[in-house]
């Protein structure tokens, strides 16, 4: 257990930091999860929502450092690309 007053607010917000970030991370997943299922389904128009939706979220994370800016940017590209693959 930290000693010292700094050690002990470091621990504070690293918790609340923890907390935050898996919260996005959750929420980012299951955005993703539903573009792949609608592409799947083939509801073109829901499936650009909810990509639309999906990318906002992807590079707010990205933004904030809650992931790396790369992978934001591989998980668009993979997206994109299943949804061209479900359209034809």
């Amino acid at each position: 257990m930290p000693t010292s007053a700094s050690s002990k607010k470091r621990l504070r917000q690293n918790v609340t930091r923890k907390t935050r970030n898996k919260s996005i991370k959750s929420n980012l997943r299951n955005q993703v999860r539903k573009v792949l299922e609608t592409a799947k389904a083939g509801d073109a128009e829901a499936t650009e929502t909810e990509f639309r939706s999906a990318v906002k979220k992807l590079d707010q994370a990205a933004a904030k450092s809650v992931i790396h800016a790369n992978k934001a940017a591989r998980t668009k590209s993979r997206l994109v690309k299943a949804i061209k693959a479900a359209k034809s």
